[in-house]
Order: structure tokens, then sequence, then C-alpha cells
């Protein structure tokens, strides 16, 4: 599918950084011998580098001895990077304007993923909101924004769904009992997303299930609200890029990578999946719920 070029610049940025720790060169040194500065180095290895170039990788192998294997496999990330930027990354540039910086980031790993799982205690994720309850959550947190500010991010996340829907990529979202019932802008408005929501699930590549407020484990509360993203391989180098846990928070979020957190919240994950209901009892809970808000 097409994506983001976040995947194979976070692949060369980890190959860069285990060359360079194995030839016992520091990032100073590293940027001396391509002309950069220490800062390029690091967003380099954290895969954050704009445009990396052919010369500043063949450089950097040269000042690490990397063999020929290596070399290839690093040009190859370098190609891959580039050609999924040419094949329509960044859709979400029209909109800088009304994206948080941090949030480029997340935007930039939807847009690669091939599968995300959602799990939601409180909110329903953005990709499943309606313009009424997105708008009616965008006035409550901002007050003092204009009409126009608010209209411009809920055309985002229109886009964000479209875009999602277009590529193919699995979704799926596991919700709290208690994101049903919130009595987001009013029944009104809950009526029209439960409905919503309940039409995605006709969706081949969507799926849905909800914990209920009896279920016998607690995991879904310690762990609170978090996105697993999964991504495909790469065309060039077939190696599998490792998932990527992003958790929100009101002040911050931040995006784990560790295989120790990937696998705690993966387990999260599996109890979580035991203890919710299955998909046909789920859309039948939640059109019972739609019925509790349209009486």
């Amino acid at each position: 599918m097409a994506g983001g070029s976040t995947l194979p610049k976070r692949a060369l940025g980890r190959e860069l950084r285990r060359l360079r720790e194995r030839s016992g060169t520091n990032q100073a040194a590293a940027a001396r011998a391509i002309e950069v500065s220490p800062q390029t180095i690091g967003r380099l290895e954290d895969g954050h580098a704009s445009r990396p170039t052919t010369l500043q990788i063949n450089g950097l192998c040269d000042r690490y001895g990397a063999s020929d294997e290596e070399r290839r496999f690093l040009l190859d990330l370098l190609q891959d990077s580039r050609t999924v930027k040419q094949n329509g990354a960044g859709w979400w540039r029209a909109y800088t304007d009304q994206i948080p910086a941090d949030f480029n980031h997340y935007l930039a790993l939807e847009s690669a993923a091939c599968h995300i799982t959602s799990w939601q205690v409180t909110l329903l994720p953005g990709l499943l909101q309606t313009p009424g309850y997105r708008r009616a959550l965008l006035w409550a947190a901002h007050p003092d924004w204009s009409t126009d500010d608010v209209e411009r991010r809920i055309e985002l996340a229109t886009t964000r769904q479209e875009q999602l829907i277009g590529t193919g990529c699995r979704m799926t979202v596991l919700l709290s009992e208690a994101v049903l019932r919130h009595g987001i802008g009013g029944a009104g408005i809950m009526a029209e997303q439960l409905l919503h929501m309940r039409a995605m699930t006709e969706l081949p590549a969507f799926s849905l299930r909800v914990v209920p407020f009896m279920a016998r484990s607690p995991m879904g509360l310690i762990a609170r609200s978090f996105v697993l993203f999964r991504f495909p391989v790469p065309s060039n180098t077939k190696i599998a890029e490792p998932p990527v846990v992003y958790v929100e928070g009101f002040a911050g979020s931040l995006y784990l990578e560790r295989a120790g957190e990937i696998s705690l919240y993966q387990g999260a994950l599996r109890e979580i999946e035991r203890v919710a209901l299955n998909e046909d009892e789920t859309r039948e809970l939640v059109s019972g719920v739609v019925k509790e808000f349209a009486g």
C-alpha cells in the first residue's frame, strides 16, 4: 500500500546507529565525516531527517567500515523512503495549519500502517467520528477557536477517514461500553454517531468489538487507551518493520517502540479481546444504545 516514508527512514536510522556504535564512532565524528551537525546525525538515526542523500549514506558507510552488503541494504532503505514518498505520502501537508507538531508523526504512521488496532476507554477514535461528534469535542476543548478553525479540523478528520478506507488498511476497534454511552453533543448527535459506526462494520477491513461493563477483566482500564500500528514489509529490503504503540495524554503523547513495551501492550490487547463481545453481539449492543438515544 502507499504510505509515508516513515518506515524505511526508521529502519535506515536504526541500521546507521548500529553501524556507528559498532565502529566506536560518536555522533560528532560522524557529523564531521559528512559535514553536517551532530543534531542532523541524531535526527537521521531517529528516522526524522527530511532528505538524507546517497552521498551522505555512502559517506557514513565509509566512516563506519560498512561491508558491501550493509551498504547495499542501507541504499535500498533510502530508495524505499523515496519511492513511497513519491507514491502519495503526506496528504495531510495541506492541513499543516491545523496539525499539532507531535501529531504529524502520528499521521505518518497511520498512513503507512497495514493494520491499526485502537483500544479506547472514553472517546471514539478520530477515524470513526462523525462531523457532529467531532465538532462537539472541538468546541468543548477549544471554546476560543473560530468557526473556520473548527470546520478546518473537521475537514482534516474526514480526509483521514477517506484516506484510510481507500488504502485497504485493516482497522480493529475495541471500545469500552462507556464510549457508547457518553452523551457527546447530545442524544441526536450520539444516535447519528453510533449509526455511522454500525454502518462501518459492513466494511470488509473493519472490525468493531465492545467490552461490556460487566467484563470480568479490568485490563483495559489498567492499560487505558492506546493505538497499535502494524506495518507492511518494504518492497526492497523485505525486512518487517516493528510495531509502534501510541499513547495519547492530555498534555502530551508517547510513541513506544521498544520490544518489551510492545509486548506488554500486545498482551493487554489479548486480554481485552478475550473479554470483548463478538462482532454480532457488539452490533446488537450498539443498536440498543441507538434506540436509547433516539427514544
